[in-house]
């Protein structure tokens, strides 16, 4: 009796590994929803703006773009977002648009922020968290840069500092 439980445990530990090392595998080589590649065309997304206006990404067909998802509870979303201003300022006589989404919070607190960082760039929210799941969000900050024909030029997680911003720019302006 007892050499037949020791065999049932080694094969239920065995078939155990085996599902478990199925289920990390799939996690690391199967895109998620919602991910998408460089050369592929961006999500749509329809979104109000701080004034309520809605904004899709139709309003931007032909405009080198930059999308930034970012929250007031992110740190080092709060503190690239100067840096994305002054970068705007530098490249918007080119065309270059940059839009922040911000993820879910209120618009008395997203004002708020915007006015304390001087920020002129659109902001947008995302109140239902749609258009993070159509981007594949994972963490924040979260930056797409859009060729002007719509499609991924690159996107960076994490904060980014003026320099990248800058290099990721020149690339979708083209220059």
């Amino acid at each position: 009796m007892g050499k037949n439980r020791k065999k049932v445990q080694i094969i239920v530990l065995l078939f155990a590994f085996v599902i478990g090392g199925y289920a990390i595998f799939q996690t690391f080589t199967n895109d998620t929803p919602g991910t998408i590649k460089e050369g592929q065309a961006v999500p749509d997304f329809r979104l109000a703006n701080l004034q309520g206006e809605p904004i899709s990404l139709q309003d931007y067909n032909g405009s080198p773009l930059v999308i930034n998802f970012w929250g007031t509870f992110c740190e080092p979303c709060i503190r690239e977002m100067p840096s994305f201003e002054r970068q705007y300022e530098e490249w918007k006589d080119k065309g270059v648009e940059v839009v922040a989404i911000n993820l879910s919070e209120d618009t008395l607190t997203v004002s708020n922020y915007v006015k304390k960082l001087g920020v002129t760039y659109t902001i947008l929210r995302d109140v239902d968290r749609k258009t993070e799941k159509k981007y594949g969000l994972r963490s924040y900050p979260t930056t797409f840069f859009v060729n002007p024909n719509g499609t991924l030029s690159s996107v960076f997680v994490g904060e980014m500092k003026e320099s990248q911003i800058h290099e990721h720019i020149e690339k979708i302006v083209g220059g």
